[in-house]
């Protein structure tokens, strides 16, 4: 049986996206844990997040999990969601500066208070609610999922990709961000698949038969 370790270090959504994955995976084990033996025998791993980054990765490294984060990153199928791909980074301005785990290069930014849209109104800061996610990669897991479709995002900081090779989907929200990094066995998006209703558990159900290849 093939197991999905959903890392579980207190700050992350992890009941909705376990159950979200126990619906397009019925047949595999999905385990909620926060020990690094536990996920490094898991096939594949999901690391989600929620809240400031600072508090994230306070408890990323005071539970051991950033070692687990990168060992996992090296050779199995991960996905990260929300504040785990701002994890992935080289630094986040979040808390007046935060060292992340510099996985991927890159820096999360601050939306900023006077962003506006084509036709001049002022756009809310957090960016909350559905937005289209333009392609730009033809990873495996956007198979069955149409360019342009809408996935739900909640957050107030975005990536700002160091490698454009590294960006599978692009959003825009006042400014082009990065809605997606992928780079060999990781994938990894700003809004939530497990909010995102019908395109969202197609992107689950992709990446629980992803065996990691490109």
């Amino acid at each position: 049986m093939s197991t999905v370790a959903v890392i579980d270090y207190e700050m992350g959504n992890l009941h909705s996206v376990a159950k979200a994955l126990e619906s397009v995976a019925p047949d595999a084990r999905v385990e909620v844990t926060g020990d690094p033996e536990r996920i490094a025998r898991a096939d594949r791993v999901v690391f989600p997040g929620v809240g400031a980054i600072r508090d994230c990765m306070r408890e990323i490294r005071a539970r051991g999990l950033d070692e687990a984060v990168a060992r996992a990153a090296e050779d199995k199928p991960m996905l990260a969601i929300c504040v785990g791909l701002q994890a992935l980074m080289e630094y986040s301005e979040e808390n007046d500066g935060v060292a992340c785990l510099d996985i991927f290069p890159g820096q999360v930014r601050h939306f900023g208070t006077s962003m506006r849209d084509a036709d001049g109104v002022r756009l809310k800061v957090p960016h909350m609610g559905w937005n289209e996610v333009w392609q730009r990669s033809a990873h495996r897991l956007w198979k069955n999922i149409p360019d342009g479709s809408r996935f739900y995002f909640v957050h107030s900081y975005y990536v700002q990709a160091g490698d454009r090779d590294d960006i599978a989907g692009e959003v825009d929200y006042g400014v082009r961000f990065t809605g997606c990094l992928a780079r060999d066995n990781v994938f990894a998006t700003q809004f939530h698949p497990e909010k995102s209703q019908r395109h969202g558990l197609a992107l689950l159900r992709n990446f629980v038969n992803w065996d990691g290849s490109t």
